[in-house]
């Protein structure tokens, strides 16, 4: 989700080398719209959220992208954030600062969220920042095959990120279960 690069986790020892590739021929207008976490990085922001974490990605009518994040909390309440994100290569797109009204921002200017692979049709993607300190696997529908998440930690792995880091998300109609994706 966008929301991942407001704070930075612990950095695995990946992050010291290059930053992580952005996915070559990645379309925003394609990647706009509505995304379902299925894993992800755990952040100190994202611990309110219990199940189904939704960002839903539009351009406003500026041209800027607009982030709304969204999940079920442990109480069962809905929580919504509002943010924007400023494409900082325009080269490839992938490469974002995201920021949200409240939240601190360690990484001013620098791109706290990169896409580094979708699937055919944007049917998933994986996103991390540029120190591989948050990492989310999103997705169009609630669940993956098995096959999409073989594709998903390929992805992961190329991009420098530990699958053993991330943890399951609970989605109607997905995991139920919250555990390591590695597992």
């Amino acid at each position: 989700m966008l929301t991942a690069v407001a704070c930075t986790a612990a950095v695995p020892a990946a992050a010291d080398a290059a930053s992580p590739a952005p996915f070559a021929g990645f379309d925003l207008s394609e990647y706009l719209g509505t995304w379902h976490q299925l894993a992800a990085v755990p952040q100190a922001f994202n611990l309110v959220c219990a199940r189904d974490t939704q960002a839903r990605y539009s351009l406003s009518p500026r041209g800027a992208v607009t982030v709304r994040n969204s999940c079920t909390t442990w109480t069962g309440q809905k929580n919504r954030i509002k943010g924007t994100a400023t494409v900082l290569d325009t080269k490839t797109d992938a490469r974002l600062h995201v920021s949200f009204p409240g939240i601190p921002n360690p990484d001013r200017g620098r791109a706290n969220y990169i896409v580094t692979a979708v699937g055919p049709d944007y049917s998933w993607a994986h996103v991390t920042d540029s120190r591989r300190g948050s990492g989310f696997v999103l997705s169009r529908t609630p669940s993956l095959s098995s096959k999409q998440w073989s594709a998903v930690r390929r992805a992961i792995a190329r991009a420098g990120n530990d699958d053993c880091l991330y943890l399951t998300s609970p989605t109607t109609g997905g995991f139920e279960q919250i555990r390591r994706l590695c597992d």
